[in-house]
């Protein structure tokens, strides 16, 4: 009956909303503006809790006036150089002093600095990180990907090479989006099958946000040089995982040497699975902040090139045409987040991804 009402309205001239057209509506006619509406999708989108309260913050206009803060003041300091570029001899305009734009300098990129933290939690909250586990077969890989899940989703087996191809789980840890990948165990194999899950794994391993390496604790043939020389000098971040603890008769601990962070565990029993959780939010980035807000990549690569063109500004000062030409590229990189000045197919690209009508 509906479908029928629906066709109706159709044929008398009604047409079907675009996807995000009210959303895309509400930012023309200045109800909201680009950042505030994008959180209209990432607050329907929300999977985790901690997710929907950043949404919400930012479709409050909390990272648009942060935004908007720093905003102002780049633009309090052009018009202060400018002013002194355009009119050196008018009586009133104060003469440049480097010591002054320095300082006003710093202050933005602090403010700034403490925004891109706070969005880069956010963009971990709507992305979530991408985890990938490596290691030889059977180092329990599969294990892990279920102790971490909370349930059966790969095969376990004693036999070598179980596992053939990727296997993808969505989890959370604390809140937090975890996208875990199980590989084929990484080996020199005339199996064709099993090649091609090693290539897969490699492919992941290029992708990932960060890696969890596995070896088996009670086999004393394996070590994590061995998995270095896999990763052919991958910069990823990783995590050193000695596993089967149970059978090696130790306990679980982390240490850490300068950058390398090892974690001795069981994934059969579970022991120590606790000290590799909150170690994969540290290595991500994850850390609490109050008043996170829900950002895009696109946001954080406004806030990085406004970021870069203030610091760029720094040894300037004493050529003041450039330095005010550094500040107006921070400024206009800031507006593409508000949505001051964006291109048409930028929102078309935006407002496409809505669900219909939104």
């Amino acid at each position: 009956m509906l479908q029928a009402v629906l066709q109706r309205c159709i044929s008398l001239g009604a047409r079907l909303a675009q996807p995000g057209e009210f959303s895309q509506r509400a930012f023309l006619n200045g109800k909201l503006d680009l950042a505030q509406a994008e959180s209209i999708a990432d607050l329907i989108a929300a999977t985790t809790q901690q997710a929907a309260k950043s949404a919400v913050r930012s479709l409050n206009g909390e990272f648009s006036r942060s935004i908007t803060s720093v905003q102002e003041k780049i633009i309090r300091l052009r018009a202060f150089v400018e002013a002194t570029l355009d009119f050196p001899e008018e009586e009133g305009v104060v003469s440049v002093e480097s010591d002054r734009l320095q300082a006003e300098l710093g202050n933005l990129k602090a403010e700034l600095e403490h925004i891109q933290s706070l969005a880069t939690q956010g963009n971990i909250l709507r992305e979530g990180a991408q985890v990938v586990l490596i290691g030889a077969p059977n180092a329990g890989k599969s294990s892990l990907l279920n102790q971490l899940s909370g349930e059966e989703v790969a095969l376990v087996s004693d036999i070598p090479g179980t596992t053939r191809d990727t296997i993808r789980q969505a989890l959370q840890i604390n809140g937090i989006p975890i996208h875990l990948i199980d590989t084929a165990g990484i080996r020199e194999t005339d199996d064709v099958l099993e090649q091609m899950g090693i290539v897969r794994a490699r492919q992941s391993i290029d992708k990932a946000d960060l890696l969890i390496m596995l070896v088996d604790e009670s086999d004393s043939t394996t070590a994590p040089n061995q998995l270095i020389a896999e990763c052919n000098g991958v910069a990823t971040p990783a995590i050193f995982v000695h596993n089967k603890i149970d059978l090696a008769g130790k306990q679980p601990a982390i240490e850490r040497d300068g950058g390398t962070t090892q974690i001795f565990l069981s994934a059969k029993t579970g022991d120590g699975v606790d000290l590799l959780k909150g170690e994969i939010l540290r290595a991500v980035g994850w850390h609490q902040e109050e008043g996170v807000f829900m950002a895009r990549t696109r946001h954080m690569d406004a806030i990085a090139h406004a970021l870069e063109s203030l610091r760029g500004a720094e040894s300037l000062c004493p050529q003041l045409e450039l330095f005010a030409e550094s500040l107006r590229q921070a400024q206009n990189a800031l507006n593409q987040i508000t949505g001051e000045f964006v291109a048409d197919d930028l929102l078309g690209e935006i407002f496409g991804k809505f669900c219909i009508g939104k």
